[in-house]
């Protein structure tokens, strides 16, 4: 079950990855501190350790840190990639974690209105 995706953020590439507040129901109970350690699985079979902070007062705002820069700079993440954080559950309860990477697919060439244009196929005729 996804817990969420995201476009990341120039924020998230070069600091921490923030998430929205309602998906920390479905990740490892913080107890009385404020942050929580967990592990989580790549696409390739990788295991890295996460840890969500959130913060003290009112609005809680969760952040995953530790490791992530390494996670962000092994898998060559740029903004505008999407990541998918998921929730497996397995027969005895015990939940585990997963986390995809989808790269934007890249066309080759200039994809603007100006190219569309020279070449042709704009709908605009000169008159």
């Amino acid at each position: 079950m996804a817990i969420f995706s995201k476009l990341l953020t120039k924020t998230d590439i070069e600091k921490r990855l923030s998430f929205p507040t309602r998906c920390l129901e479905s990740l490892p109970c913080f107890g009385r501190g404020h942050a929580v350690d967990f592990h989580v699985m790549d696409e390739c079979g990788q295991l890295w350790t996460f840890r969500c902070t959130i913060r003290k007062k009112k609005n809680p705002k969760p952040v995953i840190s530790k490791d992530w820069s390494k996670f962000v700079s092994r898998k060559n993440l740029d903004v505008g990639d999407m990541i998918t954080f998921s929730k497996l559950e397995n027969i005895v309860g015990c939940a585990s974690y997963k986390i995809e990477v989808k790269k934007p697919v890249k066309l080759f060439g200039p994809q603007n209105a100006h190219t569309r244009r020279r070449h042709g196929s704009s709908a605009e005729t000169s008159g």
